[in-house]
């Protein structure tokens, strides 16, 4: 499991010493259901090629800062995972997905699936992620786990989000509001500037609505969504969060 730390400064992920245990992490916690449909086993072959890329995420970069991965309490083919995400429309986001592998993994790639509710052009209302636009087409012997680690991390950013094209979108409302709205700037230049204007304020009021309900008490510290997420989340008292932060060997944040 992973574990995470809260105090009046904030949340924080911590992965403990059996994150990178192939077999998956070792927990008191009972097993939580999954939210995905049931499939055919994997084959040894599919779990073996997840193990490797679950140990690949110790490599330099692999990981994507800011992003925490641990394998489901119930199965290796299912791996739970946590975006802080600092900058951008949706900055002070805490989201969580589920990234969950085919039978015959790599020959097909693995679906992301959001847990919280995001309002965002490449996720669908039921938390349904697209890759289409970063990865067109899944190659088994060059795209991996962490490609899609990446992806799912670049999706939040500004540059990403231009580039977005509607085939690609799960939600055609959120990338109607995102995209430019007129089609002639040249021939109207003002109505182009105020509609352009008004439709990314209405896209920045509801990527920060997500940000918020993500990062509320009532989001974090929610025990049902626990149960269709391995990520925990607990909120400690001042005294026990300086105290953590020292056997961390974090230094205390300077406030200008």
């Amino acid at each position: 499991m992973v574990s995470s730390i809260a105090g009046e400064s904030g949340t924080k992920c911590l992965p403990v010493n059996d994150m990178f245990n192939p077999l998956g992490p070792k927990s008191s916690k009972p097993a939580h259901r999954s939210s995905q449909p049931t499939e055919p086993a994997a084959s040894p072959a599919a779990r073996a090629a997840v193990a490797l890329e679950f140990a690949s995420l110790r490599s330099r970069l692999h990981c994507p800062l800011g992003l925490y991965v641990v394998p489901s309490t119930e199965t290796l083919m299912i791996w739970d995972a946590v975006l802080f995400i600092h900058q951008g429309y949706y900055a002070d986001s805490v989201l969580r997905f589920r990234i969950s592998f085919p039978p015959n993994y790599p020959d097909r790639p693995p679906t992301v699936q959001f847990i919280n509710q995001v309002f965002h052009p490449l996720i669908s209302p039921n938390g349904l992620f697209s890759l289409a636009s970063q990865i067109r087409d899944w190659r088994p012997n060059q795209h991996h786990v962490f490609d899609v680690l990446h992806c799912v991390k670049a999706a939040f950013k500004r540059d990403v989000l231009d580039k977005i094209d509607e085939a690609d979108c799960l939600n055609k409302e959120a990338y109607r509001l995102y995209v430019f709205p007129f089609p002639y700037p040249m021939i109207f230049p003002q109505t182009c500037c105020r509609r352009y204007h008004e439709s990314t304020t209405s896209f920045a009021a509801l990527a920060t609505q997500t940000a918020s309900l993500s990062n509320s008490p009532s989001a974090l510290y929610d025990k049902d969504l626990s149960k269709r997420h391995g990520m925990d989340f607990t909120k400690l008292k001042p005294k026990t969060f300086k105290e953590e932060r020292e056997r961390l060997g974090l230094k205390e944040w300077q406030l200008n």
